[in-house]
């Protein structure tokens, strides 16, 4: 296998903005220096994740991740540095030749999991072949155009068609695929004497994707529907999918979220596509209507905004309603609710309606939480009756307390004044009330929950204080390789050495580095290194230290400290530790003795801080 050869790499690296990629994922903001962002490696509420576009790397204060934007990529996708090279190239417009591309795309078939994704892929394509180039799935490709979906979005979204005829096990025995492998995958079923069969059948097939664009599972909708079969089939939870962290088309939509500051929740794939198609490319779906919070928290970390566009009928309706509870329970999001006219689901009014007039309700029926939950309490209501009208009013007033914007609750009130007929007055003192049972009610819980009696688990990495000497060692290492006037000074110092060995090795690496690089880049030299703990140190060091420069006398201090100081603090440590075994064996002469030369190590160390 042909290696990307340095110069390619650095062209791709140069031609690149990190802060561009890393946005892809996460949604930068300005901070100092630097932009920040929630951490897509791990789930937090504060903004911890630092890019820095000066130095092209990133570095999480709290779970310690950081690196260039190859890194990036790599942690992110868990793909290999080669690919992570080509998708930056793409990202860019950068050109590579064809081997480094086609290796780049080839299957990480040396890991179970690339095995996995290979699998998964190859049945994508048997079933996308199926549905578009033989008989058997012509009733299948029927549908899908009746359902207004063009041959460009089958292909697009590479749909397929799993037939009564079981054909994915031979195919795959052809190929002498692993047994064990296929039994991990998810794409069949097994009976009680260890046999295989294709689990889907009959199905229209959806791939779905994980955040790297390869097929991880699949979702199949039934072409005939009948009793005793669910409507939709996913794959089960396996090593590649996680029904609850899956966002269907997030991989497709993370630009279009990014250009329009906002994101669409659709109820299913068929909604997703046919928005799509309609020019509506922010679209995803949750696996099924029921939202969580690992999701919640992909979408939180790509924008500020969501949109909520489930289907009007009853069991869409509801569905909305949870998200809209878990929404603002789990995020700061900022909600607003798409409800299309005569209770259509979105696909629905798109067919019926055409493509514009989709782009335009998806635009104009927009409406705040509130105003869907106003409407959402009058389903099943008879408002003609005072009880049911006094009961839907009890039911309004805890949302209207959630209402801190003044011209919006004065809205709602006086439409519920003009509505029914009340005078206004009544309705604020009632969500007085309301008001000051909630605070009460608040207020009772905050006293009956006591306080933990250990600290909550938290992700944030546990650092053990720095010792003086690790201090000077760190210092001294950044301005050797930020400051060319530094690095020949210490060079010269006879006999100098890192008393830590990472340290020590960093160094040396630096040593070749800057025989074939005139000048330090931090991004570059993280690839130069290659192993992954002192990669994660380099990073730290340049996120953590931000000094604009250092006077000689100050290099001098940290060498003192390195080479002088250092070396008295481990004689005195194993002095002592000699000085306690001594006692312990009741040695009065070894005692006498050690004591004296502790004492003239102290002296010496004291006289070596007040040069």
């Amino acid at each position: 296998m042909a290696k990307i050869p340095e110069d390619v790499i650095e062209t791709v690296r140069t031609a690149t903005n990190i802060a561009d990629v890393v946005g892809q994922y996460v949604q930068l903001k300005k901070s100092g220096k630097n932009l920040f962002g929630l951490c897509p490696f791990h789930e937090e509420r504060t903004p911890s994740f630092s890019v820095s576009e000066d130095k092209q790397i990133f570095h999480c204060f709290s779970c310690g991740r950081g690196g260039n934007v190859f890194k990036f990529l790599m942690e992110l996708e868990h793909v290999s540095f080669r690919e992570a090279v080509v998708k930056v190239a793409d990202f860019s417009h950068v050109d590579l030749d064809t081997e480094y591309r086609e290796e780049a795309n080839a299957p990480a078939v040396d890991s179970k999991t690339g095995q996995l994704i290979e699998l998964h892929e190859q049945a994508a394509k048997l079933y996308h072949h199926i549905l578009v180039n033989t008989e058997m799935g012509q009733p299948a490709l029927d549908y899908l155009h009746q359902r207004g979906l063009t041959d460009d979005t089958i292909e697009q979204y590479q749909l397929g068609f799993a037939p009564e005829q079981r054909l994915l096990k031979p195919f795959f025995d052809q190929r002498q695929a692993d047994y064990q492998l296929l039994r991990q995958s998810g794409l069949f079923i097994e009976n009680t004497q260890g046999e295989l069969r294709d689990r889907f059948t009959e199905r229209v097939m959806f791939p779905l994707r994980n955040a790297s664009g390869h097929v991880a599972a699949f979702s199949g909708r039934v072409l005939k529907k009948t009793e005793d079969q669910p409507k939709y089939l996913n794959s089960p939870e396996t090593a590649l999918f996680t029904k609850s962290r899956l966002l269907f088309n997030f991989d497709l939509a993370r630009p279009a979220i990014r250009q329009a500051g906002e994101v669409t929740l659709f109820e299913g794939y068929m909604d997703v596509i046919s928005a799509a198609q309609a020019g509506v490319h922010n679209g995803i779906a949750s696996m099924g209507t029921s939202l969580t919070t690992e999701q919640i928290y992909a979408i939180e970390r790509t924008t500020d905004k969501i949109n909520v566009c489930y289907d009007g009928d009853t069991p869409g309706q509801r569905a909305t309603q949870r998200a809209i509870g878990l929404l603002q329970q789990h995020s700061h999001l900022q909600i607003s609710v798409i409800q299309l006219p005569e209770g259509q689901d979105p696909d629905e009014y798109r067919r019926a309606h055409g493509d514009e007039a989709f782009q335009q309700v998806m635009q104009s029926a927009k409406e705040t939480p509130i105003r869907f939950q106003l409407r959402y309490l009058r389903r099943d209501r008879a408002l003609d009756t005072d009880s049911e009208r006094l009961a839907y009013l009890n039911d309004v007033m805890p949302l209207l307390a959630q209402v801190n914007e003044p011209v919006a609750l004065d809205l709602y009130l006086n439409q519920l004044a003009d509505e029914f007929h009340l005078d206004k007055s009544a309705l604020v003192a009632q969500l007085k009330q309301v008001q000051q049972s909630t605070a009460a009610q608040q207020e009772r819980q905050h006293v009956a929950t006591p306080a933990p009696l250990t600290a909550p688990a938290t992700v944030h990495q546990q650092r053990r204080p720095l010792t003086r000497l690790e201090r000077a060692e760190r210092q001294l290492l950044y301005w050797l390789l930020h400051d060319r006037n530094v690095w020949t000074k210490v060079s010269q110092v006879p006999g100098f050495c890192f008393v830590h060995d990472d340290y020590q090795v960093i160094y040396t690496l630096a040593q070749g580095y800057f025989q074939t690089h005139q000048a330090y880049q931090s991004a570059q030299f993280t690839d130069f290194i290659q192993e992954e703990r002192l990669q994660q140190l380099v990073i730290e060091l340049e996120s953590t230290i931000s000094l604009a420069a250092v006077t000689p006398r100050e290099i001098d201090d940290y060498l003192k400290v390195i080479m002088d100081e250092a070396p008295l603090d481990a004689q005195l440590r194993a002095k002592k530790r000699a000085l306690t075994e001594a006692s312990r064996l009741g040695d009065a002469a070894q005692q006498r003795q050690l004591v004296i030369e502790i004492v003239q190590l102290e002296q010496q160390r004291q006289a070596n801080k007040q040069v």
